[in-house]
């Protein structure tokens, strides 16, 4: 498993990152945790040390299963572990909070939770209209200070929201949604990332598994893709035709396409990682091979611009 320098961190990660998103019931219903420990651990054994969860996922349920993992089977320092908060999970209905006190709060759950002494990197989950930046700065600095955090990071922020953070503290990593399908991070993050040598983790590199090809043309969701357009009808016909066609890319590199899209993913230069959700250990062995070596030039313009067409062509009759 090749590894990476996770921007300017003393951080060194593997370029294929463990999510625990699937740890979540309310989005993927209940993943059977047998497997889903076979599958970490097998991990652990192909050279991957990098597990990204979220105290939402599961409302504190992924992170709560990784510390059971960790107490009962040991090897917590082979990890880098990277969690994440922004939503008030005390609530009954949860809502954005940024307040320095809540952060406190929520670093403190967390560490329990994943029964550690320290959270690797910690990351904003998502952009807070409400945010006091210098607030914010304060409450890392005194859980840095404490030894609670080595770095900061943020996700699904834009350039703009980037560019204010970097002026209040210290954020080493994005983490955006980075695909075949979604590609807009390219003109304006990604660059920030690069120009500022941030690392980036791109959750959904396999769009929720619709950059798979393992789907049947009429096949019908039964989780929350159901509601996403294009897992549907003659839009989603359209994303599997696409497929079609990456499949002489695919073989002319000895992959199948979930392993083309990841590689896709990490051959952009700005990437660090990609976070690949995981249930069974047959799913990350599968994948490991697309962090191997990069794509030629034109076979990553072509590929990207198969998909973009398809997604154009897929949009229109959604419309």
């Amino acid at each position: 498993m090749q590894s990476a320098q996770l921007g300017k961190t003393d951080l060194r990660v593997s370029r294929i990152c463990f999510g625990c998103w699937q740890l979540s019931p309310t989005f993927w219903g209940n993943v059977p945790l047998e497997e889903w420990t076979a599958a970490l651990r097998r991990a652990s054994e192909l050279g991957i040390n990098f597990l990204d969860t979220a105290d939402a996922y599961g409302d504190g349920f992924a992170e709560s299963t990784l510390g059971e993992f960790f107490a009962r089977e040991g090897g917590r320092d082979r990890w880098i572990v990277a969690t994440k908060f922004y939503w008030n999970i005390e609530a009954k209905d949860r809502f954005p909070d940024t307040r320095p006190a809540y952060i406190l709060r929520a670093c403190e759950a967390s560490l329990k939770r994943l029964r550690t002494d320290r959270i690797d990197l910690y990351q904003i989950h998502s952009w807070d209209a409400l945010i006091r930046p210098d607030d914010v700065a304060e409450a890392f600095a005194q859980l840095r200070q404490q030894g609670k955090i080595r770095w900061i990071g943020v996700s699904n922020w834009n350039a703009d929201e980037i560019r204010m953070g970097l002026k209040y503290f210290g954020i080493e990593c994005l983490q955006p949604q980075y695909n075949l399908l979604e590609r807009e991070i390219e003109h304006r993050e990604l660059p920030v990332c690069l120009e500022h040598r941030l690392g980036v983790m791109a959750y959904s590199p396999l769009y929720r598994g619709l950059l798979t090809g393992k789907y049947a043309p009429d096949h019908k969701f039964s989780d929350h893709r159901d509601n996403t357009g294009l897992f549907h009808g003659k839009a989603y016909q359209r994303v599997q035709q696409g497929l079609d066609q990456l499949q002489p890319i695919a073989d002319r590199h000895g992959l199948t396409l979930p392993q083309l899209a990841i590689r896709w993913v990490l051959t952009h230069p700005a990437l660090t990682s990609a976070i690949v959700g995981v249930k069974k250990p047959e799913h990350i062995e599968t994948i490991v091979k697309a962090a191997d070596a990069a794509l030629p030039p034109e076979d990553w313009h072509k590929a990207g611009d198969v998909i973009a067409r398809a997604k154009r062509e897929a949009l229109a009759v959604t419309n």
